[in-house]
């Protein structure tokens, strides 16, 4: 058998015998014999394995297999194309030229793949060994195809250039047919190849279980849901006990009145509260603005108007009262008794604070006998009060308004609050340090403006050393601006009391400075009688003086 060149258009009988041909493959054997300027050689040529090739032939080195003889489907085995030493088959049993076709051509390789006809063998060849006859011919001496190993070949292959032989030793070849050694096997990737393919592929997992996670997570929609519902409200009642806050404050809000007051240059706003006779008591300093000539518009809380005028006010205990033209049917307070207040009582402050009418706060007694400086600072207005202090909220607005306890029951008059500090409009809010005017003072004073337009000051007659650091509060005991240590023949006098005396207890508080005495004396009403302690040598006495009032000033008339 020889290798010989084969096109691809070749009867296009590619995976065929030349047996299956009509001229039994002796056509092939003409055209070869045609030279070298005949058509080109569309098959190989195959002899009988003991028929060696003619004396003087030369056999091209490009020759091809058609890929269709290639039992493993490689391809093109070209070694020497490749720089690979050519391998020839040559049996130990065998000699170069004796009966071995590649002997006598040194351009031809072992085909492998081929297996032993029957019958004996011929030349020097061993059983089992030699070039079998490919026209399928029955014969002794004339080896045949045997079963293709491998895969069936593809249909329509092309040839694999010049050269070209099955790989030597390919796996699953019957015993016999190894060859030569098979070529060594191709090197596996280095290690930095496969630490660089780690990295990238720990990288790739890193990204896309962030993404994995991402799309697990993120919300799959907007969240709305077209058939979603709530349940109905419960039933219920707005009915409340009416010793509870909210009993309380709709019992108590209907009196309660929001005001607002302009006078010239300036204007103010405040609360205040309906008594008997369709009068509002109020602060003083919510509408000192309005006099003498100035407008107050009240509002009550079934949110009706109308303006008022004033009927009087009192500077040093800071009340007034106004008279409202209209009512609108609201009805009157109803005043309590301050005497019988204690610390940690419940109370509810109402009023408009910041101009939010019908505000409803709560809280409880903090202290009593608070002394507050009440109305305007640094004012020729202001005065010193005993008052009730409250952590109910109060703030600018509240001022004049009701302070309550759990029966609706006025004990107190919003007057002022403490603060840290004045802010930027110069007002500051509650830090829940209220204080009202007791009720039982604003009575009084209230009862006074609207019988004479005026109210009665009370005095004990005497004039306080302000020098004085000890315990108690201590009598002058000199002229101080034309004012006497003690009144001659006024209250402290009757009751035996001396320049020099250091009051220590009123009514059994003690005193710590002048101030507190004063708002104390104020917050009483002329002839209430007082029981002072006081200390004089060292040795502590007791006195009962009665309050009286100061005298009446003159009020200026316009010339």
């Amino acid at each position: 058998m020889t290798d010989e060149a084969r096109t691809h258009e070749a009867h296009d009988a590619e995976g065929r015998t030349p047996s299956e041909f009509a001229d039994g493959g002796h056509g092939v054997e003409q055209s070869r014999r045609a030279g070298p300027s005949g058509p080109e050689f569309s098959r190989p040529e195959f002899l009988p394995a003991g028929e060696t090739a003619p004396a003087g032939t030369e056999r091209p080195r490009d020759d091809v297999w058609n890929r269709s003889d290639d039992p493993y489907g490689h391809g093109t085995w070209d070694r020497e194309r490749h720089g690979q030493p050519e391998l020839l088959r040559h049996d130990a049993s065998t000699a170069p030229g004796e009966g071995d076709p590649a002997s006598s051509d040194p351009g031809r390789r072992p085909v492998q793949g081929f297996a032993q006809g029957p019958g004996p063998a011929h030349g020097s060849s061993p059983a089992g060994e030699g070039w079998g006859d490919p026209s399928g011919r029955t014969r002794q001496e004339t080896a045949v195809f045997g079963p293709p190993i491998g895969p069936p070949p593809p249909a329509q292959a092309a040839g694999m250039g010049p050269g070209w032989a099955p790989p030597p030793g390919g796996p699953g070849l019957p015993a016999g047919f190894g060859g030569t050694a098979p070529a060594a096997a191709r090197r596996g990737p280095r290690t930095p190849t496969l630490v660089i393919l780690a990295v990238v592929i720990a990288l790739l997992a890193s990204l896309l279980g962030s993404v994995g996670t991402y799309l697990l997570t993120r919300p799959t929609d907007s969240g709305r849901d077209p058939s979603f519902s709530l349940d109905k409200a419960p039933s219920g009642s707005n009915v409340r006990p009416p010793d509870s806050v909210a009993g309380v404050a709709s019992k108590v809000l209907p009196s309660v009145v929001s005001l607002a007051v302009e006078g010239g240059a300036s204007s103010s706003t405040g609360s205040g509260f309906l008594i008997k006779g369709g009068y509002v008591v109020t602060n003083n300093h919510v509408v000192a603005a309005a006099a003498p000539n100035g407008q107050i518009q009240i509002q009550f809380n079934n949110r009706r108007s109308t303006s008022a005028v004033i009927v009087g006010r009192d500077p040093e205990s800071d009340l007034a009262v106004v008279k409202p033209n209209e009512t609108f049917g609201a009805p009157e307070i109803t005043l309590g008794n301050s005497d019988n207040v204690v610390v940690g009582d419940p109370v509810i402050a109402i009023g408009s604070p910041l101009g939010l009418t019908g505000t409803v706060t709560s809280g409880i007694v903090s202290s009593l006998n608070r002394p507050v400086q009440a109305g305007e600072e640094n004012s020729s207005d202001t005065t010193w009060l005993s008052a009730v202090q409250t952590d109910a909220a109060i703030n600018p607005g509240n001022s004049g308004g009701p302070l309550v306890n759990t029966n609706g029951e006025v004990i107190g008059v919003n007057s002022a609050i403490a603060t840290l500090g004045r802010s930027v409009g110069g007002q500051s809010g509650s830090i829940g340090l209220g204080f009202a005017i007791p009720v039982n003072h604003a009575r009084r004073v209230a009862q006074e403006l609207i019988t004479t337009g005026k109210a009665r000051k009370s005095r004990i007659g005497v004039a306080i050393d302000p020098s004085y650091q000890g315990v108690g509060v201590r009598i002058a005991t000199e002229v101080t601006r034309g004012t006497q240590p003690i009144e001659p023949n006024g209250p402290a006098a009757q009751a035996g009391l001396k320049p020099g005396d250091v009051i220590l207890e009123v009514e059994g508080v003690v005193l710590q400075d002048g101030n507190e005495l004063i708002a104390m004396i104020r917050n009483r009403a002329p002839g209430e009688k007082l029981t002072v302690k006081y200390q004089r040598g060292g040795q502590e006495k007791t006195a009962t003086v009665t309050v009286g009032a100061a005298p009446d000033q003159p009020t200026p008339e316009p010339s």
